[in-house]
């Protein structure tokens, strides 16, 4: 960790001694708050910049930073796997990221250099959020972080956030801006009525209950929950003893269902509180949070997320709550998409084409989420989505498989150049794009060498 840090204060210090910055950032939550993060730090600092969202870097983007040559590009959540180009154009270039690097230079700030999991450990918005603390007095900003790991599932695997995050916590912790406890994982305890919780949980599928109204409402009565008239009481109304019995009922059912234990156990986890912001909104949950700023960039609308980072809780706050709501929609239309043409099933993989049918900035979500509700979980999902710019490739997979030897990243990297396209990502998840007529060679190549690594 000292000498993460170490490197921190060098790429701190570039940045400093320039005036004119340009930040460019992923489009994912962990993208949008590693660029509040920066972005903010830079205003504390009295720094001129400029900011750009984009879904994936490649070479041409690159080649018009070099164009533009400002003082210095701040590259976060995102660049690592393009270390060589920013480096042959003379880019002045400080890069904070977390996905697994190709190559290194001074001011790359990635935790994988020092034998730290940027999959589980530490997230984009982390590693920017180290940056921003060796800038000046940003430790308020941790909230931001924890928001950008959580939209990245990085507490799924251990039921808590661990490692570097854990210790971005404890920060949070110790200046009032963020709690944490043992909760039902569940997504929309702040803002959802429960029964809507349990009708639309995914992971873990729970077989008669989720996608079914009804029924979700009856567990519920028989769980001695009961509605006041039409209106039912949300997570967050209920007080301990309600919640405690629901949650046994709950693991009961799922036993009873014949769901394997490691699903049941990460029903209860750590959950994220920020302090900031108030009750009942998508901003007081870090979970929801994420998924608030999902539904911003990935429609094009970066920058309603980013003024909603830095604050915003008026104008673009309501711009985000109805991409959200559209957002939601287009979900169930994806997962309906992917039901209705099935999945095709390969030795190692399973994969589904959906053509101009699913949006490609939310295909990866899809493909998670059909993983659990559609596919089979014991193989990990590949999507495919058309773009002007080829077949966008998304892959998903599970903590289960990562045991096994799943690193979807290297799969994608390795298939992807040897169709002329390129890809990367994280062991657990990862993408990639590849000319449009390669869609067979691609896939063939991404099973044998998932079948090598599961072997």
């Amino acid at each position: 960790m000292h000498r993460f840090e170490k490197r921190a204060a060098h790429c701190a210090k570039t940045i400093i001694d320039q005036q004119d910055v340009h930040v460019i950032s992923h489009i994912d939550a962990d993208g949008l708050t590693s660029a509040a993060i920066i972005c903010t730090a830079l205003e504390r600092a009295g720094k001129d910049y400029s900011v750009e969202f984009v879904k994936q870097l490649d070479n041409a983007i690159i080649n018009r930073i070099a164009d533009l040559n400002p003082s210095v590009t701040v590259f976060t959540d995102l660049g690592s796997g393009m270390l060589d180009t920013i480096n042959s154009l003379g880019i002045n270039a400080v890069i904070s990221d977390h996905h697994i690097p190709s190559g290194d230079c001074a001011n790359h700030l990635n935790p994988h250099i020092f034998n730290i999991n940027g999959a589980y450990e530490i997230s984009g918005s982390g590693t920017t959020f180290l940056l921003a603390r060796a800038m000046g007095d940003n430790y308020d900003l941790a909230d931001l972080a924890v928001v950008g790991a959580v939209g990245d599932l990085q507490h799924v695997k251990q039921g808590q956030l661990i490692g570097v995050n854990r210790q971005i916590v404890g920060l949070g912790k110790q200046k009032g801006i963020i709690h944490c406890q043992r909760d039902l994982m569940l997504f929309g305890k702040q803002t959802r009525p429960v029964y809507k919780m349990l009708q639309y949980s995914s992971d873990p599928y729970l077989p008669g209950l989720t996608g079914n109204e009804d029924a979700c409402i009856n567990f519920l009565k028989n769980s001695g929950m009961h509605s006041q008239g039409e209106k039912w009481a949300r997570w967050i109304d209920l007080d301990q003893p309600n919640k405690q019995r629901i949650v046994s009922n709950l693991i009961r059912f799922c036993i009873s269902a014949g769901i394997h234990t490691d699903k049941i156990q990460r029903l209860v986890g750590e959950v994220y509180t920020l302090l900031k912001e108030r009750e009942g909104t998508e901003v007081r949950d870090a979970s929801e949070y994420s998924t608030l700023l999902n539904a911003t960039a990935r429609y094009d609308q970066a920058r309603t997320g980013l003024a909603v980072c830095q604050g915003d809780r008026e104008t673009e706050y309501e711009n985000a709550i109805h991409l959200l709501a559209q957002h939601r929609r287009n979900l169930v239309e994806g997962i309906n998409l992917v039901s209705e043409m099935g999945v095709t099933k390969l030795d190692n993989l399973q994969y589904f084409d959906a053509g101009s049918g699913i949006r490609d900035t939310i295909v990866g979500i899809v493909a998670g989420m059909s993983m659990t509700s559609i596919g089979n979980r014991n193989l990990p999902m590949i999507a495919f989505a058309d773009t002007q710019e080829g077949v966008k490739v998304s892959g998903r997979g599970n903590y289960d498989l990562v045991r096994r030897g799943l690193n979807l990243a290297a799969a994608m990297d390795e298939s992807a150049k040897s169709v002329g396209g390129i890809g990367g990502g994280h062991d657990i998840a990862a993408g990639a794009t590849i000319p449009g007529n390669a869609r067979s060679e691609f896939i063939r190549m991404l099973d044998g060498i998932i079948g090598t690594q599961l072997q």
